[in-house]
C-alpha cells in the first residue's frame, strides 16, 4: 500500500480514555505526573504513526503544565491531533481531561505538544504525508505550531548564547537573596 501525499487532520485524530486506578496514585492520593506523561506519549505515538503510516519516535515534549490534579476513579481522556507536519516530523497537540463519573464534572488538566519523527524500514527518518487542514481551527493550530517552533528556536539560540557568556564569579551576586548557600571559596 502506498502512503498518500496528504492526509486530513481527521484521519489520525485519536482519543485514549483510561480509568485512573489506585496503583497510579502517589502518596498524596493524586495520579503521578509520570503516568499522565506516559499516556500522553502513547496517544502521541498512535496519532503520529497513523498519520505517517510508519513507526514514530518522540523527539521533544513542549509545555507540560499540570493545571489540576487527577484523582483515583476519574476517567482520563487524551485527545490528540496532528497540528503540524514538517518533512519527517509531526507536532501532535494533546488535550487531557479528567471526568468524575459520579458527578459528571469534566476538568481540563493539561495541554501539551509532542514532536514526533517518522522512521522508515531502515530506522532512518522518513518523509511524512502533508496535512490537509479541514477547517479554520486546523489552520490556526498549524500556524500556532509554526510560531511555537520559531519561538523555541529563538529561545534555544539565546539560552546557548547566555550560557556561553555566564561567568559564575561575575554573576555570584545574583545568588544573594536566593534560597541557596555557597559552600565553596
Amino acid at each position: 500500500m502506498t502512503t498518500p501525499a496528504f492526509r486530513p487532520v481527521s484521519y489520525s485524530r485519536t482519543t485514549l480514555t483510561e480509568l485512573m486506578i489506585p496503583s497510579y496514585a502517589n502518596f498524596g492520593g493524586k495520579i503521578h505526573g509520570g503516568i499522565l506523561l506516559s499516556l500522553m506519549d502513547k496517544v502521541a505515538y498512535a496519532c503520529s504513526a497513523k498519520h505517517a503510516g510508519n513507526y514514530c519516535v518522540t523527539v521533544t515534549v513542549d509545555n507540560v503544565h499540570f493545571l489540576q490534579p487527577v484523582e483515583v476513579g476519574e476517567l482520563v481522556s487524551l485527545m490528540a491531533s496532528v497540528n503540524y507536519v514538517g518533512n519527517t516530523s509531526l507536532t501532535v497537540g494533546i488535550k487531557v481531561t479528567a471526568e468524575n463519573v459520579k458527578t459528571g464534572l469534566v476538568k481540563h488538566t493539561n495541554t501539551s505538544y509532542f514532536t514526533m519523527v517518522a522512521k522508515g524500514e531502515d530506522d532512518r527518518p522518513t518523509q511524512v504525508p502533508g496535512l490537509i487542514l479541514e477547517d479554520k481551527e486546523d489552520a490556526r493550530r498549524f500556524l500556532e505550531a509554526i510560531k511555537r517552533r520559531e519561538l523555541d528556536n529563538r529561545y534555544e539560540a539565546e539560552f546557548v548564547n547566555a550560557k556561553s557568556r555566564l561567568a559564575v564569579d561575575k554573576e555570584r551576586s545574583k545568588l544573594e537573596g536566593e534560597r541557596c548557600k555557597i559552600a565553596y571559596n
